[in-house]
């Protein structure tokens, strides 16, 4: 039977589990075996300044994440990119496009909470600016990937004819998700006309997403939907109780409507005994 879903586990990089790369790494491949189809890792290098976390580099948790499995998909949900320069960025996610065979998804966004993620370190917080940053370093991510003689002149960043190898494993390149808060138009424009998918959340972090706001999602993404390439729309939330009949009953509803991907949620405070239980449960059928 081909599911409808693909199911994926979506933690934080930070907190006394998931701030680790080995605990990652081995989680991972945890989730591999349970028959998961995939897990995702926060980007956040500062939470909350009065409460230090342990936080993990993402690309290095990553890079023990890919050679612990063989089969999920790895990536991040969601790299601040305007926090980050765009060529390094290139330059790491191609590694672990290589590492990993061809497995790495990379989710972009503006990053939050901008006053510890930006401001802490003196970068600029704007929300315009980041936007505007979060165009360029897309187009650059793009041109630095195809392999191809590379240079560009924009507002925040100029590069001057480069090339870089290897390009991604992947064809055409690696997948690119983007985030949006709904009804925020904007993100959903950008991912829907040049990117590969969308992880919706609600504006302002306020509340859950329902089923009517994925349905509507869904339908504004293919009004503003010119490529005729796959388009993945990625849900996040929690499954309760270990009833698998009840589990899938949810989500066949989110499939119906369209979602493509279930990301199943903890939070850095999880406790590593349900962490288990619930990977260890499986994905769903739908």
């Amino acid at each position: 039977m081909v599911k409808k879903l693909k199911y994926g586990l979506y933690t934080p990089n930070y907190g006394p589990i998931f701030g680790y790369a080995r605990k990652l790494a081995e989680l991972s491949k945890e989730v591999e075996d349970a028959g998961w189809d995939g897990y995702f890792i926060w980007d956040h290098i500062l939470v909350d300044r009065n409460f230090p976390y342990p936080i993990v580099d993402p690309w290095v948790a990553l890079a023990a994440m890919a050679i612990s499995t063989e089969r999920i998909r790895i990536g991040t949900t969601i790299t601040p990119l305007p926090r980050r320069r765009p060529w390094k960025l290139a330059r790491e996610t191609v590694a672990i496009d290589h590492l990993s065979k061809g497995r790495m998804i990379l989710s972009v966004g503006l990053g939050e909470p901008p006053e510890v993620e930006y401001e802490a370190f003196g970068e600029e917080s704007d929300l315009k600016v980041r936007a505007k940053k979060l165009e360029e370093g897309i187009d650059i991510l793009m041109g630095l990937w195809s392999g191809k003689s590379f240079s560009y002149n924009g507002e925040y960043y100029d590069i001057d004819n480069v090339r870089f190898l290897p390009k991604p494993v992947q064809k055409p390149r690696i997948p690119i998700w983007g985030a949006g808060q709904w009804p925020k138009k904007g993100p959903f424009i950008r991912a829907a006309r040049k990117l590969d998918g969308i992880f919706p959340l609600k504006e302002n972090f306020r509340g859950k997403l329902t089923l009517d706001d994925l349905g509507e999602i869904i339908n504004f993404i293919k009004r503003h939907r010119a490529l005729d390439t796959p388009f993945d729309v990625i849900f996040m939330g929690k499954t309760i109780g270990r009833n698998r009949e009840q589990i899938n009953k949810k989500f066949e509803q989110y499939a119906e409507v369209g979602a493509t991907w279930w990301l199943e949620y903890f939070g850095a405070t999880a406790k590593l005994e349900k962490i288990h239980e619930r990977i260890n449960l499986g994905p769903g059928d739908v």
